[in-house]
């Protein structure tokens, strides 16, 4: 099935919001000035990877719902 152009969208934003996020907590990460902090960050980055791993999860299952008539 094919996604309708708004899930569509809105994939497509979250992808962009998980993407500004992950890329500054890896900024984050390697600047952090302790361990404490570094892994602060690595714990968001983490998190960020296993949001994005949901959507793909989330999204795969919506393509194989049949759209409702």
């Amino acid at each position: 099935m094919d996604e309708s152009p708004e899930l569509r969208l809105l994939f497509h934003r979250l992808n962009n919001q998980r993407g500004l996020i992950l890329a500054n907590a890896e900024l984050l990460e390697t600047r952090a000035p302790d361990d404490q902090h570094r892994a602060r960050a690595a714990q968001i980055v983490a998190s960020t990877l296993e949001a994005m791993t949901t959507a793909k999860e989330i999204r795969r299952h919506t393509s194989l719902t049949p759209e409702a008539s």
